[in-house]
């Protein structure tokens, strides 16, 4: 996405009522993005199991494949944890929310969000299902660079259908973690966040076709 059209895309985010709001007030939104994911509001559950599945380390782009086994292997050198493993979410997790005792957002679900993560989870990446319901979900990652929360939200769009969006909130860990995310952001807009804007368009289309 071009600049102007992120600002308009996170400050939409913004002005929306998601839930995710009032579980991350002490949170840094970092990115949102419109992901190139379209269909009816009775697809968010394929959107979901297509984002659960996704695996971001096998892009066919090579600079960004690159880039993300850079990442596992500097987090298997300096104890960073990694990002390409669903099993490091449990392994690596328990450590303290960075201002908090919490070691997880679980303690802050309203009832009515707890045990709601049936059917939502992911195959490739680490990040801790939190919640899920008709049109939004949200999943934690720990590890020693960053607390962070992952939101997806399925958006009407004015012209019909909807459209999947992705934000990312995080709460970096001391001075270490605000250097480690100020390096990697151009990289990221960059290299990575292009190349899987297209693998998600093609497999979402791919899907859709299938």
């Amino acid at each position: 996405m071009e600049r102007a059209e992120r600002k308009r895309v996170k400050a939409e985010h913004v002005r929306h009522l998601w839930r995710i709001h009032d579980l991350v007030p002490d949170f840094t939104l970092e990115d949102v993005w419109a992901l190139p994911v379209e269909g009816e509001r009775e697809d968010f559950e394929d959107f979901l199991n297509f984002i659960g599945s996704f695996d971001p380390s096998k892009t066919e782009n090579r600079p960004a494949r690159f880039l993300w086994d850079l990442r596992d292997r500097l987090g298997a050198w300096l104890d960073l944890g990694e990002i390409s493993s669903p099993a490091d979410a449990e392994e690596d997790g328990g450590l303290p929310i960075p201002g908090t005792d919490e070691t997880s957002l679980r303690g802050r679900l309203p009832a009515d969000l707890r045990d709601s993560t049936a059917g939502f989870d992911f195959d490739s990446l680490p990040f801790v299902p939190l919640y899920r319901t008709d049109c939004e979900a949200a999943a934690e990652i720990d590890n020693r660079t960053v607390h962070g929360v992952v939101h997806l939200s399925w958006v009407e769009r004015d012209g019909g259908g909807c459209e999947g969006q992705m934000a990312v909130y995080v709460k970096p860990r001391g001075a270490f973690g605000r250097a480690y995310m100020a390096l990697i952001k151009p990289f990221r807009y960059l290299v990575v966040y292009p190349a899987l804007m297209r693998e998600v368009e093609r497999s979402w289309a791919a899907q859709r076709a299938g």
